[in-house]
């Protein structure tokens, strides 16, 4: 089982970008848990962090037949990018969408997700732990699946 871990804009930033809010683990800290919990339970692992929208909405398009399932941190572009929700609305992927601040205890505008309604699932608000979950989650979703 192979899974794509996606990470949008300013998640290079973690560690140093408001640690008040994103917490002190660099993303590098957070995927290094993520793929040790997914090793544990059988599956594989590759993460992805990009700044262009793009290049998000290209990996997406690109994982049917690659990857078993995503989970995407589409951080800004959670509240503004059709792309990226059709992207994958159109993937034939299981996605999970993941935040690692309570999105919905923030500011007003980011509390709309563009992307959750194509998604199986949203975790937000746990710190990094939000993507060990996601692992968690879609990796049962896809056994649950077969």
């Amino acid at each position: 089982m192979k899974i794509l871990v996606l990470n949008g804009p300013n998640l290079n930033l973690l560690g140093k970008r408001e640690p008040d809010v994103y917490g002190h683990s660099t993303l590098d800290e957070i995927m290094d848990s993520v793929k040790a919990r997914a090793e544990s339970l059988g599956a594989g692992i590759d993460a992805v962090q990009s700044n262009d929208e793009g290049e998000l909405v290209t990996r997406i398009g690109e994982a049917e037949g690659n990857f078993d399932g995503i989970i995407l941190n589409a951080a800004a572009y959670t509240h503004t990018s059709v792309a990226i929700r059709d992207a994958v609305s159109a993937s034939n992927v299981p996605c999970i969408e993941v935040h690692l601040s309570n999105i919905h205890a923030r500011e007003d505008f980011r509390h709309k997700s563009l992307i959750a309604g194509v998604c199986i699932g949203q975790l937000s608000g746990f710190g990094g732990n939000s993507y060990v979950l996601a692992v968690e989650a879609i990796i049962r979703y896809l056994e649950k699946k077969d």
